[in-house]
């Protein structure tokens, strides 16, 4: 993997930030997009391995930007990892606002959407590719008062398959992993009661530690995943079924 480039985004922190620092412990230069304020400190800390870039992954505009300057500045990229997600409130389906609604698919569907579709064309030309899609045990099994939560990372699932299939012969690899909940700023969304909830459900008896989540995701996008496509790796410590 060394000297591959990887556009990661949600990288400034969480399972990004950790799978930031996996991937340049492979001899992968970064780049971070994200729209957190510690995303250029987050990355300095690797010199010219990481690239922060500034990107609303909502925003077709602003991706089209931040795919133009990584390849000005790195190269093509040939890895990609969707981290950046929002969780919503904790609310029942009756009482869930709309707006709030549109806005946890706008950020976890369409801007990983958005991020797929930029990308795609630069690893179709080099006929090689790893895709990373991060979804969410809740897109498999729904958590209860997360509905916009569990129903966007489910989709996240079919669009990964879908993806995955129509790039096959390309020797690009489009994955997902369905991770059960790590203690991230993303906890900072949701109510106590419903973490809880989470940890309940977990036969590990413990969150995921977000190591664990990124030695999985770079596994999954290098070389040596050279058969799995469309598939979906489960993270969930044992919470999963199927």
């Amino acid at each position: 993997m060394k000297d591959q480039i990887a556009v990661v985004t949600g990288g400034a922190q969480g399972i990004g930030l950790a799978v930031v620092q996996e991937l340049i412990n492979k001899g992968v230069r970064v780049a971070s997009w994200d729209l957190d304020s510690g995303n250029a400190d987050a990355m300095s800390a690797f010199g010219d391995q990481a690239l922060a870039i500034e990107c609303n992954i909502t925003d077709p505009d602003s991706v089209d930007s931040a795919y133009k300057a990584t390849c000005d500045t790195m190269g093509t990229p040939v890895i990609l990892v969707n981290s950046a997600g929002v969780a919503g409130p904790n609310e029942t389906v009756e009482n869930y606002d709309f707006n709030d609604w549109k806005q946890v698919f706008d950020v976890n569907v369409n801007g990983t959407f958005l991020v797929n579709k930029i990308c795609v064309p630069g690893m179709k030309a080099q006929k090689y590719g790893r895709i990373l899609n991060i979804a969410s045990v809740a897109g498999k099994e729904g958590n209860p008062n997360a509905s916009a939560y569990s129903s966007s990372k489910a989709a996240v699932i079919g669009l990964t398959k879908s993806l995955g299939k129509e790039l096959a012969d390309y020797d690009i690899a489009v994955n997902c992993v369905t991770p059960a909940a790590a203690r991230t700023r993303i906890f900072d969304q949701m109510s106590e009661e419903h973490i809880n909830y989470m940890l309940s459900k977990i036969p590990r008896g413990r969150f995921l530690a977000v190591e664990e989540a990124a030695k999985m995701i770079v596994w999954a996008v290098s070389p040596e995943n050279s058969f799995t496509t469309g598939a979906v790796f489960d993270l969930s410590g044992g919470r999963a079924t199927y």
